[in-house]
């Protein structure tokens, strides 16, 4: 990947290859997110430590803020950190510019590489934590999919299972797929794993059976969001088991 892989083709602001949009939270808000968050999502906190989380995905941080101050209010005993990371320096530069939250690290990262995985495992050891409590993925797994395949779909979600007590995911189904094909080319490009996929029309649900296949287990769902997205929340099935 190149820093050019990372503009906008043509005149489209929208037709990215990685999600990464200018100015997303414009036609966003991230209160369509927080509204549709529960305590029920979040797990239970762990005493005298601090309660890690995991941004994949974060943009310029508008929601990362808000996700701290709501995820305060579930956990007032605890030290609240956030790691916040992004494919884009752009971005992830407007969000540090932006941040005046401390417990929040904004960071450049392709989570997909093992090198950048390493800055992931350097932050938990600076925390003295093995997992984050809760690994947030808002609208990521696409762009996962198309840029690194069906095989890079399924490394990424074992990489959070095995990096998270919690998941707090939000799946894209196959029609923005199919929009986010139809942008590229009309700005002259295209993703050239689109037509190699085999996980396609039920990809949705097929991240929510995997997520919740061995390690963890699904706790609840919202309702569809006003762009027919679910969030969905999965616990490790080995703390639930001792509740």
């Amino acid at each position: 990947m190149t820093s050019e892989d990372l503009n906008h083709l043509g005149n489209d602001p929208g037709a990215v290859k990685f999600g990464n949009f200018i100015n997303y939270y414009s036609f966003h808000n991230v209160e369509h997110r927080t509204n549709n968050l529960s305590k029920e999502m979040f797990p239970e906190p762990i005493v005298n430590e601090p309660f890690l989380c995991l941004d994949i995905g974060c943009n310029t941080g508008e929601l990362t803020k808000d996700l701290y101050q709501y995820i305060k209010t579930i956990y007032p005993e605890n030290d609240i950190h956030i790691l916040a990371v992004d494919i884009d320096p752009t971005l992830t530069a407007r969000a540090k510019e932006n941040n005046q939250i401390p417990s929040i690290t904004f960071l450049t990262c392709n989570i997909m590489s093992t090198d950048d995985q390493k800055s992931i495992q350097d932050y938990l050891e600076v925390h003295q934590k093995k997992r984050f409590d809760v690994t947030f993925c808002f609208s990521v797994t696409m762009w996962i999919h198309l840029n690194n395949g069906d095989d890079g779909l399924l490394n990424f979600i074992n990489y959070i299972k095995r990096y998270s007590r919690s998941i707090i995911i939000e799946p894209q189904p196959w029609k923005c797929y199919r929009n986010a094909q139809r942008r590229l080319k009309k700005s002259g490009s295209t993703f050239p794993l689109y037509d190699s996929l085999k996980i396609r029309s039920d990809v949705e649900f097929f991240i929510e059976n995997k997520v919740n296949e061995g390690t963890h287990e699904k706790v609840c769902g919202s309702l569809n969001q006003s762009w027919n997205r679910k969030i969905l929340s999965f616990h490790d099935n080995k703390e639930m088991i001792t509740k």
